[in-house]
């Protein structure tokens, strides 16, 4: 496998198990809801399945995030583990009703152009440096 497709691949892994567990997490609030701190909210909150599906993100994405770590140059590594952000941002449209502005969609494309000159960057300074 070509180390541009592992990127691509293992980032997008990154990417879904980290907006998995966001997700997940909100679920679970929403399952648990109203929030009191007593022996019956925290019953709600580990009888609730999106717990667990919050766990299942959180370790994906640090064994994602590790394996991509011995290869991956550390700034886009770095930037694009920071992604999910957008990715709630789009399944929170389908998921919980939210509506996306134009300010939203706006600094979406400024983290994925962010994202896309670190990682040129990245590749122009190994062609120098080699």
């Amino acid at each position: 496998m070509s180390l541009k497709r592992f990127y691509l691949i293992g980032f997008i892994a990154l990417i879904a198990f980290d907006t998995l567990s966001q997700v997940c997490f909100k679920l679970a609030a929403i399952h648990a809801e109203p929030f009191a701190i007593e022996f019956d909210w925290l019953l709600r909150v580990v009888g609730a399945p999106w717990v667990y599906g919050a766990a299942v993100g959180y370790v994906g994405a640090f064994v994602t995030w590790m394996t991509l770590l011995r290869h991956a140059p550390i700034g886009p590594a770095f930037a694009a583990s920071h992604l999910e952000v957008i990715g709630v941002m789009v399944i929170s449209v389908p998921v919980f009703g939210e509506y996306l502005s134009a300010q939203q969609i706006f600094g979406a494309a400024l983290i994925i152009a962010g994202v896309v000159c670190l990682a040129f960057g990245e590749t122009s300074d190994a062609h120098v440096q080699h």
